[in-house]
């Protein structure tokens, strides 16, 4: 599997181009911004998106869906309950002081369980609210792709609309720590990590 990590946008949001080597599909998970830059990085690497795949619906992950999907035509996946900020994404950047571009509606709501199938890749969705209500994880064969679930030695915010607390601990610990430890966890903001590294270390499950 490829795996291509970008940054983008003012609040350095991680975007995730996942890559089928032999069938050049792909999915962009949480394209917040730069749709110039993550468009570059799929005709660099002779990927044809097939999915734009949002873990969760704040305007840092998803603000470039609309741009990317005018320009690849995949359809948009998110959980139900997260759904509804797509159409705000401009109102909540401005209480941030930015702006972002309303997203179109959903292709397609994901739910715990399913799977999303790109070439000969397959993800399972989990849900893992927490952070947001319809905040989801991605897995394939030792990868996870957490959003702002779970971060190196930290967590996703509970502060903001939608947020708690105990039930984000209670799905990083009943979705993620269940992985196994040498599983790689690809955040949705700083560096990567691992699952083993993040039971012995993150300071909110010791």
């Amino acid at each position: 599997m490829i795996i291509k990590s970008l940054e983008v946008g003012p609040i350095m949001a991680n975007c995730y181009i996942l890559g089928c080597e032999n069938t050049r599909a792909a999915v962009i998970i949480d394209p917040g911004d730069d749709s110039d830059r993550i468009q570059a990085e799929l005709s660099q690497l002779s990927l044809t998106a097939k999915y734009i795949v949002n873990t969760h619906g704040h305007f840092d992950h998803v603000g470039a869906n609309k741009k990317m999907k005018t320009a690849t035509g995949a359809p948009i996946l998110i959980h139900k309950g997260d759904a509804p900020m797509l159409s705000r994404l401009s109102t909540d950047a401005t209480m941030f002081g930015l702006s972002a571009e309303n997203s179109p509606e959903p292709d397609r709501m994901v739910a715990d369980g399913d799977i999303i199938e790109f070439g000969e890749i397959t993800l399972k969705v989990f849900h893992t609210p927490g952070h947001s209500p319809g905040g989801i994880s991605l897995y394939t064969d030792g990868y996870v792709f957490v959003g702002d679930t779970l971060f190196a030695g930290s967590i996703g915010r509970t502060d903001l609309p939608g947020g708690d607390y105990d039930t984000l601990i209670t799905s990083v610990r009943n979705k993620l720590f269940i992985l196994a430890d040498d599983t790689r966890v690809f955040c949705g903001h700083g560096p990567e990590t691992t699952i083993g590294r993040e039971k012995q270390y993150n300071p909110f499950f010791r």
